[in-house]
């Protein structure tokens, strides 16, 4: 089964400079991101079938992003080169991995599907739906909500992270949570880091955070929280998958590497009547992986790891 993921596949100027943030820092490194394009590279990386729907500018960082995320085994044929820049993300780094964000949108806000393109993207596929940019406005926002509404008349598989980003939303986080909610009672799976779960739902009390999903019509909600690993919410019941050990150098896409492991596994068992509710532990475990491997190195793509490489490394849990 094909996953889709839509938004934006921008370059993030990574900052070298540890600790200096955006105000003082002064050398940057290229790199690919995009959260919607580090989930689909993420799945592609793993063997998975992934097709990516974004707009890129017609620019050489434009020419280098469709390049590179071919090189992912992700599908381009939905990736649209538009006569404008393409967006750029700066990225500040510290010790811990923490980070810093400053966007300068392009071509991703002007993404537009027609009729047949949001009929073939919604036919036999899971919609992954995580833009940090989408919720904006202009027509990504148009074609973001149409793909999300074709897919759910359908009946596929949706899978929603908010992606919070204060350089985006700082001081209108309301306007934020109004704009996710249509999301949340569309989508099937909601991942949200413990901070999100705080900022949706006004508390830091997990099983009621949770709850809040769930009575929105969340099937299942994935809690990240970082070195103390993914809380899983499903079914009246809640599980903790601990997290591994790892030399944190960069955690750029380390939320988008975990998801898409999640979505990688999905793709490959279709759900059964009790909605992946006996094999989402071990989906989530082996995320994590994933994620412990990508936040190892430098760059949300570039630490991708294939599946055998996955497979032969020994990870200690994180206690």
């Amino acid at each position: 089964m094909k996953v889709v993921c839509i938004g934006e596949m921008l370059i993030d100027m990574v900052c070298t400079d540890t600790n200096q943030g955006l105000v003082n820092g002064v050398n940057y490194l290229k790199k690919s991101g995009g959260a919607p394009a580090n989930v689909a590279a993420a799945i592609g990386k793993l063997g998975g079938t992934a097709h990516l729907v974004a707009a890129v500018g017609n620019d050489p960082f434009g020419t280098f992003l469709v390049n590179e995320i071919a090189q992912y085994n992700v599908n381009t044929n939905y990736v649209s080169v538009l006569p404008m820049s393409t967006t750029l993300a700066f990225v500040s780094l510290a010790d811990d991995g923490q980070r810093e964000f400053a966007f300068n949108r392009g071509a991703d806000e002007q993404l537009s599907l027609d009729a047949e393109a949001l009929s073939f993207l919604s036919s036999d596929s899971i919609l992954h739906i995580g833009s940090a940019t989408a919720l904006l406005g202009g027509p990504l926002n148009d074609t973001y909500l149409a793909i999300t509404k074709a897919a759910h008349k359908n009946g596929n598989t949706i899978c929603f992270d908010p992606n919070f980003r204060i350089g985006l939303w700082e001081g209108k986080e309301a306007e934020f949570i109004e704009a996710c909610t249509p999301y949340f009672k569309m989508a099937d799976i909601v991942k949200v880091s413990d901070e999100e779960l705080e900022l949706f739902t006004k508390t830091n009390d997990m099983e009621a955070g949770c709850q809040y999903f769930h009575d929105l019509g969340v099937k299942i909600v994935l809690v990240t929280l970082g070195g103390d690993g993914c809380l899983i919410s499903q079914n009246g019941k809640s599980t903790r998958v601990p997290a591994y050990k790892i030399k944190a150098v960069d955690t750029t896409g380390a939320g988008d590497s975990f998801i898409g492991a999640v979505l990688y596994q999905l793709s490959q068992h279709p759900a059964d009547n009790t909605f992946y509710a006996n094999d989402m532990a071990s989906f989530v475990a082996f995320a994590g992986k994933v994620s412990a491997l990508v936040c190892s190195s430098l760059g949300a793509m570039s630490a991708l790891p294939t599946l055998a490489e996955v497979e032969a490394i020994t990870f200690e849990i994180n206690q």
